[in-house]
């Protein structure tokens, strides 16, 4: 049994200028947070194009939400009332119905407005309290430090201590 991961390294959809990430584009943001919240340092490596000041800026596919199927709809709700945008049930490409995570659950995407008032945390911690939200795809102070690829083959590093 592992007792501590020192370091995951992971990529990201999105990531700010202050390291909060956009992750769970594929699907796997339960487990992917689960690993990243034991580990003692991450680290995100990601092309240019996932670098932005701010999330929603690079990244239009919404912020990921893993919902108990039976709930999905009044959460779809709930976060279109109190947040704005719009949360769409994420649909399967090679087979009817919307997509299922490999706990069973559903993916809301929620296309957020760029006008929000409440800052990134708050509202990771809002929507993870509304009953039936199993996770969100919004990773806060998580990240130490990200490094970018860029176009030209050179690699910038971005941290929060400069």
């Amino acid at each position: 049994m592992i007792k501590q991961i020192d370091c995951v390294i992971d990529g990201a959809d999105e990531v700010d200028e202050e390291l909060n990430l956009i992750k769970g584009g594929g699907g796997c943001l339960l487990q992917e947070k689960i690993i990243a919240s034991c580990a003692e340092d991450m680290i995100v490596i990601a092309d240019y194009t996932k670098n932005s000041e701010r999330l929603g800026q690079q990244y239009k596919k919404g912020i990921p939400i893993e919902v108990i199927p039976m709930a999905y709809v009044p959460i779809q709700r709930k976060i279109e009332d109190n947040y704005g945008g719009l949360a769409k049930i994420r649909m399967a490409i090679a087979k009817a119905g919307p997509v299922v995570t490999d706990n069973g659950n559903f993916i809301l995407d929620w296309h957020f407005p760029d006008d929000l008032e409440k800052s990134w945390k708050v509202i990771n911690s809002e929507i993870k309290m509304i009953p039936g939200v199993v996770e969100t795809g919004l990773f806060i102070n998580m990240a130490k430090k990200a490094y970018f690829g860029m176009a030209d083959g050179t690699v910038t590093e971005q941290s929060l201590d400069g």
